[in-house]
């Protein structure tokens, strides 16, 4: 039978700051993949780590990959990076600590309100029929498995827009989150996770923060863990898809043993001791998504683009305001979607809440 890694009872305590010093390991470049470098220890963090964080300790590292798989055209070409050190939360955001945010501030989601006709309508493609008005009632992106294989030629065959799912009922009218406290908070859309984070005195990482600390301190791996595949040996070390995409997840017959979201920390951290920083949910980040954005970013701390432009979707304006979105989620999978990696890149409307993102924050060093 499969089973988890068992959880440690601390997180793994925070390392120093690391740099990058030779590149070793032709065998990785031979498998297209980045080379292996080796690391140097100089210093740690600045003091006494916030509540629930951990010290990232930032340098230099070789951001993106040469990996071939089409899912991966956005994160090419690999370039080296550098980041200043800062603090990152050790898990993403739960139900149970946005529930102290709404409950101190009286904050309502975006999918807690009606969809603004206005904005729908910018964010479509010209000569495209506005919705009826009894459509534009408060919802989510929810995901939706059909009841038996279908193709793989359209989204819409397992995401469902649902009136009335928010991220207290996460698939809808009728579901909770009691017993689901330490889950991540899901259907917060971009403009909500800032919201969180401005009043938590924290931000959202930049994409290369959340790469560095992804990597946790490995270089040219495949996985936030190492090379090993996810399953190797019946122990599972993250929450993805097991079975048939979309219509059979079989990650409770032997699997990683959740269909949906997962408890935040079921599974081991990585070497900073950040949790599930492949799977579970996809995590927001500060910079504006373009397929483009390593060809011209800059080299140290990089903020991203300007704008965005995703010309992936021709049923969608390209300028679409989208931010990047990070992790994968217990939606991906070998077969379907590999960026759970941890140069998979993701994006996202930053006004629509959908049932597999989530969040977590950083808090810059001084």
């Amino acid at each position: 039978m499969s089973k988890k890694l068992s959880r440690p009872s601390e997180p793994a305590k925070p390392r120093g700051r690391w740099r990058v010093v030779v590149v070793a390991s032709a065998a990785t470049a031979v498998a297209g993949f980045v080379t292996a470098v080796a690391l140097t220890q100089s210093g740690g963090p600045p003091g006494p780590a916030p509540e629930g964080m951990v010290w990232i300790p930032g340098g230099k590292f070789q951001m993106g990959t040469d990996d071939p798989a089409p899912h991966f055209a956005d994160a090419r070409p690999v370039h080296e990076v550098e980041v200043d050190g800062f603090w990152m939360d050790a898990t993403e955001v739960t139900n149970a600590q946005f529930a102290q945010f709404v409950e101190a501030t009286g904050y309502v989601t975006v999918a807690e309100k009606p969809p603004v006709l206005e904005t729908i309508m910018a964010n479509s493609l010209p000569g495209t029929p506005p919705p009826p008005p009894e459509a534009l009632v408060p919802g989510a992106v929810v995901f939706t498995p059909p009841a038996e294989a279908v193709p793989w030629d359209s989204e819409a065959r397992w995401w469902q827009w649902v009136p009335g799912a928010n991220w207290r009922h996460p698939e809808g009218p009728g579901s909770g989150i009691a017993g689901r406290e330490n889950h991540p908070v899901v259907h917060v859309c971009w403009l909500d996770a800032e919201a969180y984070c401005k009043w938590a005195g924290k931000r959202l990482p930049t994409e290369a923060e959340w790469e560095f600390a992804a990597r946790g301190g490995l270089v040219g791996k495949q996985y936030t863990w190492g090379d090993e595949l996810p399953g190797a040996g019946g122990v599972w070390r993250c929450n993805i898809w097991q079975g048939e995409f979309p219509h059979k997840n079989t990650a409770k017959q032997g699997g990683d043993g959740y269909e949906r979201t997962a408890p935040v920390g079921s599974f081991p951290p990585n070497g900073y001791g950040l949790y599930d920083m492949a799977g579970n949910v996809w995590e927001w980040c500060a910079d504006w998504y373009r397929p483009d954005t390593y060809r011209n970013g800059p080299a140290k701390n990089p903020q991203g683009p300007g704008s965005s432009f995703d010309p992936s979707r021709p049923h969608e304006n390209p300028y679409m305001p989208k931010r990047v979105q990070r992790g994968g989620s217990f939606l991906c999978s070998d077969r379907f979607c590999s960026r759970y990696k941890p140069y998979g890149r993701g994006k996202g409307d930053i006004e629509t809440g959908e049932s597999h993102v989530g969040f977590r924050c950083v808090r810059d060093a001084k």
